[in-house]
């Protein structure tokens, strides 16, 4: 027998990082999915969906592994929200819990509540709202986990450099966030940290300190690399390209909400819709032409980002036939109170959206017990 090489990774599946717009996407589509509903089972079930995913296919860098940090922002979330409906709108409902000591504001003041009996019915509703609340930001944490922002930049029409600068440098901030709070926790582990009462001064601004520097040092290397250079264009065409992309920006705003909403007359809704979108692509294409654009390596949009797309999309689905179908069970009632329930279309919205878990390719390339095994001497 021969002697097989110690690096040989078998495994079924070719590893690669997934194009990073799937994974917005897929976020997205989630984030609008828990939009839907303000039952904490069904919250509580996408924020398990989205642990799920962010814990298979998260890749190796020290920054995707903070999702315990969005987690706890999310706690934090429903905590502020709690406590501010405590203390500012704390009456409506019978069910009494306790009685806080009320300020009584001046007329001018009409309608604002301080203090004065909290009840349960209260006490859920803010529960609710605020877990929402919280899913929604983790939702949004892991599309920042799963994707590197600065691979997304690669996808962006070249006329929008410059606001992909700037968003680029803005999402960057949470995770350098997370890898700065890292690696000077492992810092003060190896020192003992023997002082507990500075940690704002010894962790909280070092931490941003570092995550703000190392952000505006990617910005200052795009711009270094050239990144966003554009041609000379004449004011005509400068204001024209504006015009045609306010107006379809306007358009698609108007169009969308006259789709959502019932009341709206049609011509408000698809027409207007689809006129801002065609406005918005005409300005943005005829204003990237001024723009030199190139791509190294661009990431390939194959069957896999089909797929996590689709799943994505069709757990916002699942859930906007839920609203149709059961919109009581969507929005619990809290007067009269009533125990929430799991909907099947929620859940098997659920069970379509943790599918990227596994549909999507690896990001690192798995060593089976097989090739293992196959050190042996001859």
């Amino acid at each position: 027998m021969g002697r097989a090489p110690a690096d040989k990774v078998v495994s079924d599946r070719l590893s690669r990082a997934l194009h990073p717009g799937a994974w917005w996407l897929w976020a997205l589509a989630m984030a609008t999915a828990v939009s839907r509903t303000t039952n904490p089972l069904t919250c509580l079930l996408f924020a398990a969906v989205v642990g799920c995913v962010v814990a298979f296919r998260r890749s190796d860098t020290p920054w995707a592994r903070g999702i315990g940090a969005y987690f706890r922002l999310g706690v934090v979330v429903l905590v502020v929200r709690l406590l501010f409906h405590v203390l500012f709108d704390p009456g409506f409902g019978h069910t009494v819990l306790f009685t806080l000591p009320q300020i009584h504001l001046p007329r001018a003041a009409a309608g604002i509540r301080i203090g004065g009996e909290v009840t349960l019915e209260a006490v859920l509703a803010a529960t609710y709202e605020g877990l929402r609340l919280g899913t929604l930001l983790l939702c949004l944490g892991a599309a920042n986990l799963l994707a590197d922002p600065r691979r997304l930049l690669k996808v962006l029409p070249p006329a929008l450099h410059e606001v992909g600068v700037a968003v680029t440098v803005a999402l960057t901030i949470a995770p350098q966030l997370i890898e700065s709070g890292q690696r000077i926790r492992r810092a003060r582990k190896l020192r003992g940290a023997p002082d507990r009462r500075r940690v704002v001064r010894n962790v909280l601004v070092p931490v941003l300190e570092d995550a703000l520097d190392r952000s505006l040092q990617l910005a200052a290397s795009m711009d270094a690399r050239g990144y966003g250079r554009h041609q000379p264009q004449t004011a005509w065409a400068r204001r024209a390209t504006g015009a045609l992309v306010l107006a379809g920006v306007v358009g698609v705003c108007v169009g969308v909400y006259g789709t959502l909403d019932g009341t709206t007359p049609r011509g408000l809704g698809a027409p207007v819709l689809i006129g801002g979108a065609v406005a918005a692509i005409v300005g943005i294409r005829w204003s990237g032409r001024r723009v030199r654009h190139t791509v190294y390596r661009p990431d390939p949009w194959r069957h896999p980002e089909w797929l996590v797309t689709a799943c994505g999309l069709g757990a916002a689905v699942a859930m906007i036939a839920a609203g149709g179908v059961d919109p009581d069970n969507l929005y619990p009632s809290v007067q009269p109170l009533r125990w929430p329930t799991l909907g099947w279309l929620p859940l098997v919205g659920a069970l379509i959206a943790v599918a990227p878990a596994w549909l999507a390719p690896p990001t690192v390339a798995r060593r089976t017990d097989t090739a293992a095994r196959e050190v042996v001497v001859a």
